[in-house]
C-alpha cells in the first residue's frame, strides 16, 4: 500500500463522517428509526442486500468456496430458499406490519401477546443480533490488523467507532444511504477481483484445468445432514426457507427496511428486487473464490500468507499481492463499508428494540427530543457493547460466514415460530408462547452440544416446529384459554405477479445449479 490507496480510505470515512450529519435533522422517532417512511424502493433494495451481503459475504465467501476444506459452490444450494421465502413474508407478515405502523416488529408481539412476549423475545433477538455482530467486526479486525499494519484494538476501534457515529447522526436514513453507497462499492470490488485473479491464473481455460471438481458441486441429494455430512439439498432449502423468513421478517436488522418504505407497493418492490438481485451478486462471490482458490493453489508463495486455519484471509491477502496501488485502497474502503453496513444496521435496530423497550417496561410516554436523545445513547450503547463482544469471539466455524449463519440458526426458528403463532393460532396467548420459545431455543443449543453429527442448518427447522408443537400442546390442555381475536388479514392482496415473478426465479436458480453442478462430474 501506498499514500494514495491511504488517501482513498481516510477521504471515505471522511465522506461517510459527513453523510451523518448531512442527514442528522430528525424530528421523531418515525424520522430517526424509519426515515420518516419517505424512502423509496431503490435505496432500500440496496440496503436489505448490503446489511446481509456484508463484509462476511464479500471475504468469507469467496473462502469458503476457493479454500474451506469441504467447501465450494455447494454454498450457492443456500440461495434455492430466497425466493420462497420472500414469497411467504409478501403473503403474510411484512405488510401486515407495514401497515401497523409500528417502530420495531415485536411491537407486534406485544399487541397481540403482551408485554413479557414482547420482553423475551426481543431479549433474544438483541443477544443473537449483538452477539452475530460482534462475530464479524472480530473477523474484519483481524483482517485489517493483517493489511494496514495496526493493531487488533485499533482496528475495532477504526471500524466501530466511526460507524458508531455516522450511525447515531444520521438515524435511519444514514444508514440506508449509506448501505446503498456501500454495496455499490462491495460488487465492484468483487468484480475487480474476479477479473485480477482471472488475468493472473491465465484466463478461464487455465481455470478449468486446474479447478478442484468437488468444488463445482452445487446440489448435494446423497446427504440430508443426519450423518454428521453437511450442506446436503434438503436441510439447505427447509433450513434455509425457516432461516431466510426469520432473518427478512422477524429480525429487526432487515425488516426495519420493510418498516421504512413509503407504501406497500414500495415495500413489494423493495423485497422483489432485494430477491432478484440477491443470487447475481452471491454468484459473483462464490466465482470469484473459485478462480482466486485455484490461484491459491496453484501458487505455494501465495498459499504460504494465508493461514493454514483461517480461509478468510484469502481475499485480503490477494488484494495486497495482486491489485494495483488506488485499487487496493478501494478494495479495503469495500471491507470498511461492508463491515460499516453490518454494524450500523445492528445499532440502529437494537436501538430500536431496547428504546421501546424501555418505554414499555417504565410505561412512559416521551417526548419526541427526550426519545431521540435516549435512542441515540441506547445506541451508543449497543455500539460498544458490540464492539467489546468482538474481543471475545472465538472460533466457532471453519469461517466466519458459517459461524454468523450457525449463530442465527439457534434463534432463527423459535423467533419465526412466534410470528406465526401470533398471526394464526388464535387461541394461544402469553402463558402459552412464552415458555414454547424458551424450550425451543434451548432445544437447539442441547441439539447442539449433543447431537453433533446432525447438520445445524436443521436448527432452523427443529427451533420452528419445537416451539410451534410446544405452545399449541400449552393451549390445548389450558382449559381457560380463550380465543383472540384480531385481525391477520389487513394487508391488500398480492398480485399475481409477484407470485409469478418468485416462482420462476426459484427455477431459475435451481436450473442454473443444476447446469454448473453437471461439471463437478
Amino acid at each position: 500500500m501506498n499514500i494514495l490507496d491511504y488517501a482513498i480510505i481516510i477521504a471515505y470515512l471522511i465522506g461517510l463522517l459527513l453523510m451523518g450529519f448531512v442527514l442528522k435533522q430528525q424530528n421523531s422517532k418515525s424520522d430517526y428509526f424509519l426515515g420518516g417512511r419517505t424512502m423509496g424502493w431503490k435505496p432500500l433494495s440496496l440496503s436489505i442486500m448490503a446489511t446481509q451481503l456484508s463484509a462476511v459475504s464479500f471475504i468469507s465467501a469467496p473462502a469458503f468456496v476457493g479454500l474451506r476444506e469441504g467447501g465450494g459452490l455447494i454454498w450457492l444450494s443456500y440461495e434455492l430458499a430466497l425466493p420462497l421465502a420472500m414469497l411467504f413474508l409478501l403473503f403474510t407478515l411484512l405488510p401486515f406490519l407495514h401497515k401497523s405502523g409500528v417502530i420495531s416488529v415485536y411491537d407486534y408481539l406485544e399487541q397481540r401477546f403482551d408485554r413479557s412476549s414482547r420482553l423475551i423475545i426481543s431479549a433474544v433477538f438483541q443477544f443473537s443480533r449483538a452477539f452475530a455482530t460482534g462475530i464479524m467486526v472480530y473477523a474484519i479486525s483481524v483482517i485489517l490488523q493483517g493489511t494496514l499494519g495496526i493493531a487488533h484494538w485499533q482496528s475495532v476501534l477504526l471500524i466501530g467507532g466511526i460507524t458508531i457515529i455516522y450511525s447515531l447522526q444520521g438515524g435511519m436514513k444514514a444508514v440506508v444511504y449509506g448501505d446503498a453507497a456501500q454495496m455499490v462499492l462491495i460488487i465492484l470490488g468483487t468484480i475487480a477481483c474476479l477479473g485480477f485473479g482471472l488475468h493472473a491464473l491465465g484466463g478461464i481455460d487455465v481455470l478449468f484445468d486446474n479447478v478442484d471438481a468437488k468444488r463445482l458441486q452445487t446440489l448435494n441429494f446423497d446427504s440430508h445432514g443426519f450423518d454428521g455430512e453437511g450442506f446436503g439439498f434438503l436441510p439447505m432449502l427447509f433450513g434455509g426457507l425457516v432461516l431466510y423468513a426469520s432473518y427478512y421478517g422477524c429480525d429487526q436488522s432487515e425488516a426495519q427496511r420493510s418498516l421504512a418504505a413509503k407504501n406497500t407497493s414500495d415495500l413489494r418492490k423493495m423485497i422483489l428486487m432485494a430477491s432478484l438481485l440477491r443470487f447475481p451478486i452471491t454468484l459473483i462471490y462464490c466465482t470469484a473464490g473459485l478462480v482466486i482458490g485455484t490461484l491459491v493453489a496453484m501458487t505455494p508463495e501465495l498459499r504460504a500468507q494465508i493461514p493454514a486455519n483461517n480461509p478468510d484471509w484469502m481475499i485480503p491477502i490477494f488484494i495486497l499481492n495482486y491489485l494495483p496501488n488506488g485499487l487496493i485502497g478501494l478494495l479495503l474502503v469495500a471491507i470498511f463499508a461492508a463491515a460499516m453496513s453490518s454494524v450500523s444496521s445492528a445499532i440502529n435496530s437494537l436501538s430500536a428494540v431496547s428504546i421501546e423497550d424501555y418505554c414499555r417496561y417504565t410505561k412512559q410516554t416521551l417526548p419526541e427530543s427526550q426519545y431521540l436523545t435516549l435512542a441515540k445513547y441506547a445506541g451508543f450503547f449497543w455500539g460498544v457493547v458490540t464492539l467489546a463482544l468482538s474481543f471475545l469471539a472465538g472460533n466457532i466455524a471453519p469461517t466466519i460466514i458459517e459461524a454468523i449463519n450457525k449463530i442465527g440458526s439457534i434463534f432463527y426458528g423459535p423467533i419465526l415460530a412466534c410470528f406465526l403463532l401470533a398471526f394464526w393460532a388464535k387461541k394461544v396467548q402469553a402463558k402459552h408462547i412464552n415458555p414454547a420459545l424458551i424450550i425451543g431455543v434451548l432445544s437447539n443449543i442441547l441439539l447442539s452440544i449433543f447431537a453433533t453429527h446432525l447438520f445445524w442448518f436443521w436448527w432452523n427447522v427443529s427451533g420452528l416446529l419445537i416451539t410451534c408443537i410446544s405452545a399449541l400442546l400449552f393451549s390445548s390442555l389450558d382449559n381457560r384459554a380463550t380465543t383472540t381475536e384480531f385481525d391477520a388479514n389487513r394487508s391488500e392482496a398480492l398480485p399475481r405477479f409477484y407470485t409469478f415473478i418468485m416462482v420462476i426465479w426459484f427455477a431459475v436458480i435451481l436450473s442454473v445449479l443444476a447446469l454448473i453442478d453437471q461439471f463437478s462430474r
